[in-house]
């Protein structure tokens, strides 16, 4: 994992880095969503999560959830397109899961994916997503606690 400015970001995940969401891709084509470091930073102390239902059809890039927290209510889109085939309950309850652990305990969906690799194409990994986030962070004076 690399840490810029204080910001995990884990080489393993496909990242939006435009969208601060990531997406952790398993054997069977379901792929967890969740927010970044870098967006749980910049949204600070979370206090809601709503996802969306169960079953639902996502396209890439659309919101899978909506968090709010004191200075920001906004969409968490997904990186993957596909059906919504299960909400992490212990975030919705638990909505500070998100700030102290986004890509363990606070994953926010997960997603029987449509066509990941198509949709891998609009995503970076690896020490690509390591650079571009290191970029954008660097260039907005982003910190995270």
């Amino acid at each position: 994992m690399s840490k810029i400015n204080g910001c995990d970001i884990p080489e393993n995940l496909y990242y939006s880095i435009e969208k601060h969401v990531w997406g952790k891709v398993d054997d069977g084509g379901i792929v967890t969503v969740g927010m970044t470091s870098v967006a749980q930073s910049l949204a600070g102390k979370l206090l809601y999560l709503t996802p969306k239902k169960l079953g639902q059809k996502i396209a890439q890039l659309k919101s899978v959830a909506t968090v709010e927290s004191g200075k920001y209510v906004g969409p968490v889109p997904a990186p993957f397109s596909g059906e919504i085939v299960a909400v992490n309950d212990d975030a919705v309850k638990n909505v500070s899961l998100i700030n102290s652990d986004p890509y363990g305990k606070g994953w926010v969906c997960k997603i029987k994916a449509d066509n990941i690799d198509a949709d891998k194409k609009n995503l970076l990994t690896g020490k690509e997503a390591i650079e571009a986030y290191k970029k954008k962070i660097e260039s907005e004076g982003i910190k995270c606690e």
